[in-house]
């Protein structure tokens, strides 16, 4: 079946584009004005204008015909109480990382552009012992159309059930498959990480070392593993006292670079689980006298765009994070129109090679 209109239709376009220009010197138009030129309920103008699917084709464009001509916008607060929705979309996160946040939004933005959806930040603490209350009674006051999660607040199964428990759309943004297809995308942070590990190895490094994310995200726990397994594969490890635990911060990047220079064992390569501890970890290394990539080699993990900026600029692992936003708005967008996809839509990390990595220094 096809949308473009028949002969018959034609005439009842013609005549209807008649009286909606005769009513264009009246005044403003209404659904009310649209639905008595078309014909047709006022109902189904507002499944029209909602893009339900219960609309005949014919009926949908003869109704989009008026709709253009009488240059038409929906109210978007009329809109919201029809549906019993805002038109909110919000982004909870509890990610340290400033960048990461500034290029999830901006992806997210990208994905509501030019429709009526406008994103509201919701920023959380899940260490708070308000976090709960607080994030219930936002749900509660603004009902959002739906909800965005990026890492970690999207491994928190507990805030799932009160969204389902709420009706509220969710996506969630995660390095493992937690979900089914319609609110899931996927990062496949451990393949970047061990990419990271191959790089280090193929350059002659022996000892080294790995500055991971916090304990309570998932994804420092899938980039450390990642990273083990890429060093295996040259027959390298990861010895305990090569690990320094951090938050994802530049400040908890620096203190974890220090203690890995001032301790026995001095490594020549760290892989960084994201690009602000990296940073962190270069303000470390030059305050002790030593150079990168000469003394150390640095390796960090996010492409963000400060990577770009250090000197020497930043070998790192690109994950495309501005992407992952957009497509979590569109998906989102297709789960209330019904569009369910058939498989999980996925990001494949890569590793971008710069300057800041080089073979080891030679012994003496």
């Amino acid at each position: 079946m096809t949308d473009l209109p028949d002969t018959d239709q034609e005439a009842e376009i013609a005549d209807a584009l008649r009286e909606a220009a005769a009513f264009r010197q009246t005044g403003r138009a209404t659904i009310n004005d649209i639905a008595r030129i078309a014909k047709v309920s006022k109902k189904t103008v507002s499944r029209v204008i909602n893009e339900s699917p219960l609309v005949k084709p014919r009926t949908r464009h003869l109704v989009k015909v008026i709709i253009a001509e009488l240059g038409f916008t929906p109210d978007p607060q009329a809109r919201a109480l029809a549906l019993r929705r805002s038109f909110l979309v919000g982004m909870v996160y509890d990610n340290p990382s400033p960048q990461y946040v500034v290029n999830m939004q901006r992806g997210i933005l990208d994905g509501l552009e030019e429709t009526d959806f406008q994103l509201v930040l919701r920023p959380v603490n899940r260490a708070d012992a308000n976090y709960w209350h607080r994030l219930r009674s936002f749900i509660q006051q603004h009902k959002p159309f739906g909800l965005i999660l990026p890492p970690s607040v999207s491994e928190d199964e507990e805030l799932v059930d009160m969204l389902r428990e709420h009706e509220v759309d969710y996506v969630r943004i995660a390095s493992v498959e937690l979900d089914t297809p319609a609110r899931m995308i996927r990062t496949h942070d451990a393949e970047g990480a061990a990419q990271a590990a191959r790089h280090l190895c193929a350059l002659g490094h022996v000892d080294i070392a790995h500055i991971q994310g916090p304990e309570s995200f998932r994804s420092a726990h899938e980039r450390r593993s990642g990273f083990v397994r890429g060093l295996g594969e040259s027959g390298r490890s990861l010895p305990a006292d090569l690990i320094a635990e951090a938050g994802y911060t530049f400040d908890s990047g620096l203190q974890a670079m220090e203690r890995l220079i001032y301790a026995k064992r001095r490594p020549t390569a760290v892989f960084a689980g994201n690009d602000e501890m990296a940073t962190g970890a270069y303000v470390a290394v030059r305050k002790a006298g030593l150079r990168i990539p000469e003394d150390i080699s640095i390796v960090g993990f996010d492409d963000t765009p400060i990577a770009g900026r250090l000197w020497p600029a930043l070998t790192t692992v690109r994950l495309p994070i501005r992407e992952m936003g957009r497509a979590a708005a569109k998906l989102l967008l297709d789960q209330a129109a019904g569009k369910a996809p058939a498989e999980t839509i996925s990001f494949s990390p890569e590793i971008v090679v710069r300057d800041s990595a080089a073979p080891p220094p030679k012994a003496g």
